[in-house]
């Protein structure tokens, strides 16, 4: 009803057309929101594990969010994917594409799961695509293992 209410209303004032082509804003594009979900996956399969199967509602609860941030990994990676890898990229990374479907196929995984493989898996692919992204802007990257739980490698570009 609402929607028929707007037609009408665009039909008599005839608003001018808005449209967009980007997700965010050109150019920020950054690979960590990613790897900061799939670190967050492997955390919350290491919480569900230690909970023993005691606290249902604390169980619903950290597989909910374990679910929420797979997804993210899904979505940042599609992002960065369809927005930011163009011809250049894809010649110098040919596999992109096979690495970006591997990621969408290890996200779903963690969703199915609670396996702590699955995410540090996540994780690993996420980390390749990384280093892709940040080659790609001619950044060099260095590993090192986070500073918070659940301390898996990260890689990290070298800023300046």
């Amino acid at each position: 009803m609402f929607h028929k209410l707007l037609e009408k209303v665009d039909a008599l004032v005839n608003f001018e057309r808005a449209s967009a082509h980007c997700d965010i804003p050109c150019k920020i594009y950054d690979p960590v929101s990613a790897q900061l979900a799939a670190l967050s996956v492997i955390r919350f399969a290491d919480l569900i594990e230690e909970l023993n199967g005691e606290n249902p509602a604390q169980l619903v609860r950290l597989v909910r969010e374990k679910e929420i941030h797979a997804e993210k990994v899904k979505q940042e990676i599609r992002v960065i994917w369809g927005d930011y890898f163009k011809a250049p990229q894809i010649e110098k990374y040919p596999d992109v594409h096979e690495l970006a479907h591997k990621i969408m196929m290890a996200g779903s995984a963690c969703k199915q799961h609670t396996s702590r493989d699955k995410g540090v898996e996540l994780l690993n692919l996420v980390n390749q695509f990384a280093e892709y992204f940040w080659s790609s802007k001619d950044v060099a990257t260095y590993t090192a293992t986070c500073p918070y739980p659940p301390a898996e490698q990260v890689v990290y570009p070298k800023l300046a």
